[in-house]
């Protein structure tokens, strides 16, 4: 796995630095949905990221956010996102990353995150911890929902769909100290393992989104599970995670969200 690891190291610096150069130009940008937003820069990493792999590792399938899967039924699956946070990007606001994952057999096995304008080097194995740069994290020791600062986001489609998160938004910001609501998942999940926020939960992301950044939370010692607090896996609809001191508190709030929100159903 060393050597697996250095080139997915190489491949996010690499990107990052491609990404870090055209911050702040102008970019050409299209649209997946209403305020979905790709722009060039997504493009242009995504494309270095699948030479690079293809190149490198040509009998290893890929899964990445704005290309087809390239699926042969290998049992290594490279999963990235080339620029989480895109949005933000195109806007100028300094909150994004380059995310890249290895799943083995149907298992994360791998995960690097880099965030090129900080330059922080995020990096997971499983069964050897989680490291920023150099340094070994661990997820926050805050016992106390009402202590914590928490991070979150909402889906593309917020405006038409109502499983949108605004109602355990709402009911986890009267309980928590704070939430953080900064447009990168990878980058929250990252910081959540380096202890800089304690609880991270959001619905409707993509494997890409979440691939590296739960196993540095796992790695880290926190806790990932699904809303209902089961086992969580790539393809679950929603996400958990958190220091893991937290963990049932969190669960708590969301289950008496979807328990309000039921009942409201059944009364109109």
């Amino acid at each position: 796995m060393t050597h697996v690891k250095d080139f997915a190291v190489q491949a996010a610096l690499e990107a990052g630095k491609l990404l870090a150069q055209r911050f702040g130009s102008v970019h050409e940008v299209s649209f997946k949905g209403e305020i979905d937003l790709v722009t060039e820069a997504d493009r242009q990493s995504e494309q270095f990221l699948i030479d690079r792999i293809r190149s490198a590792f040509p009998d290893h399938d890929i899964l990445s956010e704005e290309s087809p899967p390239l699926a042969t039924g290998a049992d290594r699956r490279w999963i990235i996102d080339p620029l989480d946070g895109t949005t933000n990007y195109a806007h100028g606001f300094p909150f994004f990353c380059v995310s890249i994952a290895l799943e083995r057999k149907g298992v994360v096995v791998l995960g690097v995150i880099f965030d090129p304008l900080r330059d922080e080097l995020f990096t997971a194995e499983k069964g050897t911890g989680a490291f920023l740069n150099t340094q070994p994290l661990r997820v926050s020791q805050r016992a106390r929902l009402s202590d914590s600062l928490l991070a979150t986001g909402f889906p593309y489609d917020i405006r038409v769909n109502p499983d949108n998160n605004l109602n355990h938004f709402g009911n986890m910001a009267l309980r928590a100290r704070a939430i953080r609501r900064a447009g990168s998942a990878a980058l929250d999940l990252a910081f959540l393992a380096a202890g800089r926020f304690d609880g991270f939960w959001e619905l409707r992301l993509h494997p890409w989104d979440t691939a590296a950044g739960t196993l540095l939370v796992t790695e880290a010692g926190g806790l990932v599970t699904n809303l209902d607090g089961s086992a969580y896996h790539l393809e679950s609809p929603a996400v958990v995670a958190s220091n893991s001191f937290i963990h049932q508190d969190m669960l708590a709030v969301i289950a008496d969200g979807m328990s309000n929100d039921s009942n409201d159903q059944k009364t109109r």
